[in-house]
């Protein structure tokens, strides 16, 4: 059976003559341009992906994304710093955070939106029990409910309004 030269190429992996960083951990990084898409150097910036493990096809099509659409996020297998990478990145017009970089202290949060945990559970359709687990380390959130403890913690009145069943009949109080 012929493969596509697109599948081909992917099979290939990373290329040979880029020279990839000996040591690191893997690290999800989103990426967007520092200002004008039209400043961002493509090929130096695959360059340095392709020297945190990804294929030079993927770089690319990972920075023609953020181009495209203003923002990606991509999974880098082998980042040896991220100070490094981001100040690398940064002198080539590329925006680089992590992604998911932190556990939230729940009961840290909750104390500084001046909440009681019922109150908390309320606001942001959270169970309960399940917070006052979480709170007392008998169960860890997920990596969904981490994802949503950080927009909590970064927009709280935005994950609260999000609640909010707005436009159907049953939201209504009207009779």
């Amino acid at each position: 059976m012929k493969s596509s030269f697109k599948e081909r190429l992917e099979r290939l992996g990373p290329v040979r003559a880029v020279s990839q960083v000996v040591s690191g951990s893997p690290v999800v990084m989103s990426l967007r341009p520092a200002t004008n898409p039209r400043d961002v150097n493509p090929v130096s910036a695959t360059v340095s992906l392709a020297r945190r493990g990804l294929s030079m096809l993927r770089a690319k099509r990972a920075l023609e994304e953020m181009v495209a659409t203003g923002r990606t996020v991509i999974e880098l297998p082998k980042v040896e710093s991220r100070a490094l990478l981001t100040a690398e990145l940064a002198e080539l017009g590329v925006v680089a955070r992590s992604v998911a970089g932190h556990d939230v202290d729940i009961k840290g949060l909750r104390e500084r939106l001046n909440m009681t945990q019922e109150q908390f559970a309320l606001r942001f359709a959270i169970d309960l029990d399940t917070l006052q687990n979480w709170e007392t380390k008998r169960r860890k959130p997920d990596k969904a409910v981490q994802a949503y403890l950080r927009v909590i913690e970064r927009l709280p009145e935005a994950a609260s309004e999000a609640q909010e069943d707005i436009g159907s009949p049953e939201a209504s109080f009207s009779r």
